[in-house]
């Protein structure tokens, strides 16, 4: 059977601040596909939430970009906002970037990833989902998983595996593509992979048998709108087993708290911490930037889940050490490293800053360094 999966996410409302997402906005979401799943449109389909982030996690058979499909979530969306504003909820809508649905909701503000596939006899899919953070937080997770043997020992000892993956990256200010093999082009990929502020994994693929493995939201809001509106807060779907990694071996990234941008208003580096679902509700400096997975088995396209990866008492270390890694970060306060640099303020206040006091500035006068 041939299916597609789709998850869309909106930040369309946070309470208090932005720390959760409301019950009876989740509810009025769950409402919306519920009707969708009765009318015939999806398969089945599941509403959750990271942080203030509502999230549509869709089976189908419409395929990639369907109109009707992000019809839907945008809807839902839509409605949600409603809600939101009923009840006085902080940036209610503020993902939604258009006045009205043009076809797609790339390039609308929600986040959106997607990918089409012939569902094996076993069909284990893990979808991660990150609030305070951008869509790079990607890059060194799907790096370990599908290129990294320290983490997955599959790609050493599986034949399955041998040949490698490709990776598909994004130039988002630029707006190119380029594609990799690993692993013999890991120092290339590498390159560029490292400057996740620009250079995001859209998608990875089985070289042998070009199957879908993994694929990314890649949409910069700031971007998108000219202004800071918020963090992307991006999601990622994986699938495992077979021909990819174990369920082990792609979760296994996330046991270590890498830095991440994003945090207080979008602007402080800090760590990403593995949580359950009902944790990502970040309010320490509106943080840290939180990671959830959801872990499902398709069955005809239905969802056998979800099941709530990260509640593994063995993440434990992983958020300790997020913790600390937090406390150490928040000492160095407006300063860089904590704070982005400055060619990543583009979109806060610092243009406004720099235009008032530009005639303040003056020549250095030579020699008088």
């Amino acid at each position: 059977m041939r299916i597609t999966f789709s998850v869309i996410k909106a930040d369309i409302g946070g309470y208090a601040g932005h720390s959760d997402s409301h019950p009876e906005v989740m509810a009025k979401a769950d409402e919306c596909l519920a009707k969708a799943k009765q009318d015939g449109l999806l398969i089945d389909y599941h509403v959750t939430k990271c942080g203030d982030d509502v999230q549509l996690i869709m089976t189908h058979e419409q395929g990639e970009d369907n109109e009707k499909i992000h019809q839907l979530a945008w809807d839902t969306f839509i409605e949600g906002t409603e809600v939101a504003k009923k009840l006085g909820l902080h940036g209610a809508g503020q993902d939604l970037l258009a006045d009205a649905f043009s076809g797609n909701v790339r390039g609308m503000g929600p986040g959106c990833a997607e990918m089409e596939f012939e569902e094996r006899g076993s069909e284990p899919v893990i979808v991660f989902m990150a609030d305070k953070t951008s869509s790079g937080a990607w890059n060194l997770p799907l790096y370990r998983m599908f290129a990294d043997p320290f983490n997955t020992i599959g790609l050493v000892i599986a034949p399955n595996m041998h040949d490698g993956f490709y990776f598909e990256v994004h130039d988002i200010k630029e707006g190119k593509k380029i594609t990799f093999n690993t692993p013999e082009e890991i120092y290339d990929l590498l390159i560029f992979i490292g400057a996740p502020s620009r250079f995001m994994i859209r998608t990875v693929r089985h070289r042998k048998t070009n199957d879908i493995a993994a694929v990314s939201s890649t949409q910069r809001l700031a971007l998108i709108a000219g202004r800071y509106v918020g963090k992307d807060d991006p999601v990622c779907i994986v699938r495992a087993q077979g021909n990819f990694p174990a369920v082990g071996e792609v979760l296994e990234p996330f046991a270590v708290p890498i830095l991440v941008e994003g945090w207080m208003r979008g602007s402080h580096h800090g760590p990403l911490m593995p949580v359950s679902i009902p944790d990502s509700t970040p309010t320490r400096f509106d943080g840290p930037p939180r990671v959830t997975a959801a872990g499902f088995q398709i069955q005809d396209g239905k969802l056998v889940g979800p099941r709530d990866m990260f509640a593994d008492k063995s993440y434990d270390n992983a958020r300790q050490k997020a913790i600390d890694i937090a406390d150490f970060m928040r000492q160095h306060g407006p300063f860089e490293p904590h704070r982005l640099p400055l060619e990543e303020m583009e979109y806060t206040t610092m243009p406004e800053v720099m235009k008032k006091l530009e005639g303040r500035f003056t020549d250095i006068e030579p020699g008088r360094g």
